[in-house]
């Protein structure tokens, strides 16, 4: 099993649930985060004096799935999250050693 973390823009949510739905990825947990990359924020002015923002909204997506569908779910989050300019985010996989449902009990991959 592996886990996939991605960080990507606000506004792409919707369109990444969506094409995880049609792929049949069932479970996710969303997150609102702040962060920062090569975006480095912005400036902003308010009332003549500008001010910099350095951590920007961002959406955290966490899915654990089978080591033989991470590629493409990898893909498939690249090709809808993808905007082409700076801060469209970032995707991390990582293993998982177990997993367990806590209403059956039921471990490993049948816990997915």
């Amino acid at each position: 099993m592996k886990k996939i973390e991605a960080v990507i823009r606000p506004s792409k949510l919707e369109e990444v649930k969506d094409a995880l739905s049609q792929y049949g990825i069932q479970g996710m947990t969303v997150s609102q985060v702040m962060g920062c990359g090569k975006q480095k924020g912005r400036v902003n002015v308010y009332r003549g004096q500008e001010y910099t923002i350095n951590l920007l909204p961002k959406i955290k997506m966490e899915i654990v799935l089978a080591d033989n569908q991470v590629d493409e779910v990898v893909e498939l989050i690249v090709k809808t999250a993808r905007t082409g300019e700076v801060g469209d985010g970032k995707i991390f996989v990582s293993p998982v050693d177990n997993a367990v449902r806590i209403r059956t009990n039921a471990a490993g991959s049948d816990a997915l």
